[in-house]
């Protein structure tokens, strides 16, 4: 399969085999010794049609049965144990659950007893954060002194609402967490040059964004629509949230530029399934 990276010299992704299941890692992630994680691609499911084969959303049709050995498939070429995973609950908000053991499960084997919630951070060890995706961003957090970490999903109403940052500050609430200690990494998701949106999405980026960031961030085209930067976006969070700047890991993988590796809302026109973000404490 021809996968197209948008950054091929300096790529700190790498793409993992385990079985029939292919991931995505972050060696810089890995590095800290303290985490298992992995970003999942199309392949390795036993899901068909329009969610093959790797789905892991039981919300868009596909078959339970299918969804939930996905998530055993996944789960065992990462490394842990699938009813340990903790699921988000997204609706574009900037809400940020600190989870604990008694949400082992939550949202697989058992219901979530929480709702709109976009972003998780945890101290327990085996606990796996989930959070789920098909054009949106994923941004993970590692703590390497405080032993803590931190999974959030950001599309474009998160972002101009910092779900980042909400969930660095969570941290610093939580965990002590000193963000200089913390490495970030934004997650596959849909390049500038596949995000084409209205002036009512960049009105709220030059809200939320200082006017000197503007033309990193975004530019108009001559039929007065925008190309949007997401990742640049994310990165700027980050360093208001006080990370530094050599310790933010940016994806060079764009979801819409490979929708046959990964699923993107904007090329299958809504007609897919979700990816997953997984994220666990040693």
């Amino acid at each position: 399969m021809d996968i197209r990276w948008k950054d091929t010299s300096g790529r700190q992704m790498e793409i993992r085999q385990k079985g029939e299941v292919v991931y995505l890692t972050y060696p810089a992630l890995e590095d800290t010794g303290l985490v298992r994680h992995g970003f999942s691609t199309r392949l390795g499911g036993v899901s068909q049609g329009i969610y093959a084969s790797m789905n892991l959303s039981f919300s868009r049709g596909d078959e339970r049965e299918a969804v939930l050995e996905n998530y055993r498939r996944i789960a065992g070429a990462i490394g842990f144990d699938w009813e340990n995973i903790v699921t988000s609950d997204q609706t574009h908000t900037t809400n940020v659950r600190v989870v604990t053991e008694s949400d082992r499960g939550c949202g697989l084997t058992k219901p979530r007893p929480y709702r709109d919630v976009d972003g998780m951070i945890t101290d327990v060890p085996g606990l796996v954060l989930a959070t789920f995706y098909a054009d949106c961003v994923p941004l993970y957090l590692v703590d390497p002194v405080k032993k803590a970490i931190g999974l959030s999903h950001s599309g474009w109403k998160g972002t101009a609402g910092k779900i980042g940052l909400a969930t660095v500050q969570a941290m610093q609430r939580e965990y002590g967490t000193d963000p200089k200690d913390l490495v970030a990494a934004v997650g596959p998701s849909i390049c500038q040059e596949c995000y084409e949106v209205g002036g009512d999405v960049i009105g709220e980026f030059e809200k939320a964004f200082p006017k000197e960031q503007w033309d990193r961030l975004f530019y108009q085209k001559p039929n007065g629509k925008y190309q949007l930067d997401l990742w640049e976006a994310n990165r700027q969070i980050f360093l208001e949230a006080g990370v530094e700047a050599e310790r933010i890991i940016l994806p060079g993988i764009c979801t819409c530029c490979n929708p046959q590796f990964l699923f993107s809302h904007r090329a299958s026109k809504g007609k897919r399934g979700n990816l997953g973000a997984f994220l666990t404490l040693r």
